[in-house]
C-alpha cells in the first residue's frame, strides 16, 4: 500500500510533527497567447486562494512564442534565474508538437531539454510542467495539405498529448493534462463551447478549465468548489472543475505528476520474538519517520523494533527529502509471540559524555549507534560482558542505540549527547 498521508495524519502519528504556515507556491508561466487570453495566471491565483493556497505567478507569454525563441529569450531566463520557483510552467506554440516527428526533433524538442536544464540549473527543487494543449476546433486547416494526421481536431489532439508526454518522461518533468481535460468535455459535454471564435484560442470557459487542470495539476487537490469567472454560469464552471478533477487525480502516474516523489516503499524481516527489521531503499540522508502501530516511533532509515505483545500493528514510513517533497507508505504487520526475558538476565546500560558512549553489556552481540538522520554514528562487535567505551562521529546531538545479543536477545533505546 502506497499513499500520501496528510500533515493531520502525521500529526496524530508522530506527535512531534505541528502544521507548517501556510506558503506561498510560486510558478513561473512560460508559453504564448494560449496562456495569456483570458489572463490564466490570474485565474489559477483566484482558484488557489479561493480553496485556501496561494499561488503567486509570473509570466512571460509572447504571442506565438515558441521553446526556441524561449530559449534564447533574455527575459526569459531572467525570469527563470529570478528566484527559487516551484513551477514553471513550458507551453510550446500550438502547432508544432503536432508536426512530424522527425520535425519536431529538431524544432521542439532540443529547446524544451534547454529550457529544462535552465530551469534546474536555477533550483534543483524547481518542477518543469509541460502544458499540455488542445487540437483546433476543426483540426490544423494551414498544415492539413502536407500532414494528413492534423486534418481533424482528433488526429491533432492525440498528437499533442504523445509529444507533451514524452517530454514529461524525457525530463522526468510533469505534464498539465489541459488538452485531455479539453477532449474530456468535448466529448462528455459538447455544449460548452471552450474554443474563441478563431476556432483556435481558449474561451472563457475553455481558459478556466486550464486553470482548474493547473491547480490539481500543482496541488494534486481537487478543484470543485473553487472561485469562477461570474461571466460562467455556476453549473458550467462545476462541470469543468469535475472534469479537471477527475483527468488530473485519477491518472496522476500517466500524466507524470509525482515522479519526483521520495520512495517510501520498506521491506521487513522477523527477526523472532516479537522483533522486526525494516529496510528501505530511501537514502538516509533523507528525513525519515517511523509508526510502528504500537505508540512506538523511530528516525532512522532502517529500524529494529520489538512488540509487546502479539496483534496486528499498522507501520508507516514517512520519507522527506531536500526539496521537502513527502510521500507515505503503510503495511498491515502480524505480529506472533514475543519474548520472555529469561530470569536472571541482565539489560544493558548506557549513558554518555562529551567524548564517547559508554556502554555496560550483557554478553557478547553487536552494538550500534545511529544519528536521528539515520547516519550510522559508531558500531561495535562485543566479545563478552563488561564496561566498553566506543567513540562516536558527527555533531553533538540525540543517538539511537540497539545491542542484539549473540543469544538472540535485543535491547534499545535513546542517547541525548551533550
Amino acid at each position: 500500500m502506497h499513499r500520501l498521508l496528510p500533515l493531520a495524519g502525521l500529526v496524530a502519528l508522530f506527535g512531534l510533527l505541528r502544521p507548517a504556515a501556510a506558503q506561498t507556491t510560486r510558478v513561473l508561466f512560460l508559453g504564448n497567447s494560449y496562456t495569456g487570453v483570458n489572463a490564466l495566471p490570474s485565474l489559477v491565483e483566484q482558484v488557489a486562494i479561493s480553496l485556501g493556497d496561494t499561488v503567486v505567478a509570473s509570466s512571460n507569454m509572447p504571442g506565438g512564442y515558441t521553446f526556441e525563441q524561449h530559449a534564447a529569450n533574455p527575459t526569459t531566463l531572467a525570469l527563470i534565474d529570478a528566484q527559487p520557483w516551484d513551477f514553471v510552467v513550458l507551453q510550446e506554440q500550438s502547432q508544432r508538437p503536432s508536426f512530424p516527428l522527425a520535425q519536431v526533433e529538431v524544432e521542439v524538442f532540443p529547446f524544451a531539454a534547454q529550457l529544462v536544464d535552465a530551469i534546474r540549473a536555477n533550483d534543483s527543487c524547481t518542477t518543469p510542467v509541460f502544458y499540455m494543449t488542445w487540437g483546433r476546433q476543426d483540426g490544423d486547416q494551414q498544415n492539413c495539405a502536407n500532414w494528413p494526421p492534423v486534418c481533424t481536431y482528433a488526429g491533432m489532439q492525440a498528437l499533442l498529448r504523445e509529444r507533451y508526454l514524452q517530454m514529461a518522461a524525457d525530463h522526468m518533468a510533469a505534464c498539465a493534462p489541459a488538452g485531455a481535460a479539453w477532449a474530456t468535455v468535448r466529448d462528455q459535454h459538447p455544449g460548452i463551447n471552450l474554443y474563441a471564435t478563431d476556432g483556435s484560442h481558449p474561451s472563457m470557459a475553455g481558459s478556466y478549465l486550464v486553470a482548474c487542470t493547473m491547480y490539481a495539476s500543482f496541488f494534486r487537490r481537487s478543484p470543485v468548489g473553487a472561485y469562477h469567472p461570474t461571466t460562467l454560469h455556476p453549473d458550467t464552471a462545476g462541470l469543468l472543475q469535475a472534469v479537471a478533477a477527475m483527468v488530473v487525480l485519477d491518472s496522476l502516474a500517466t500524466w507524470n505528476i509525482g515522479a519526483l516523489d521520495p520512495d517510501p516503499a520498506f521491506t521487513w524481516f522477523d527477526l523472532g520474538a516479537g522483533t522486526f527489521q525494516f529496510s528501505t531503499t530511501s537514502p538516509a540522508t533523507m528525513t525519515h519517520l517511523w509508526s510502528f502501530g504500537d505508540g512506538g516511533t523511530s528516525a532512522v532509515s532502517d529500524p529494529d523494533h520489538a512488540y509487546g505483545a502479539p496483534g496486528t500493528y499498522t507501520v508507516w514510513h514517512v520519507v522527506t527529502d531536500a526539496c521537502g517533497r513527502t510521500d507515505s507508505a503503510a503495511v498491515e504487520l502480524s505480529v506472533g509471540g514475543v519474548s520472555v526475558p529469561e530470569p536472571g538476565t541482565s539489560s544493558p546500560r548506557a549513558w554518555c559524555d562529551a567524548e564517547a558512549v559508554h556502554f555496560d553489556a550483557p554478553g557478547a552481540g553487536l552494538l550500534r549507534l545511529v544519528h536521528a538522520d539515520g547516519r550510522l554514528a559508531g558500531e561495535r562487535r562485543i566479545v563478552g560482558p563488561g564496561l566498553m567505551r566506543l567513540a562516536v562521529t558527527g555533531a553533538a546531538g540525540p543517538l539511537l542505540w540497539t545491542f542484539r545479543s549473540e543469544d538472540g536477545g535485543g535491547w534499545r533505546g535513546l542517547l541525548v549527547r551533550p
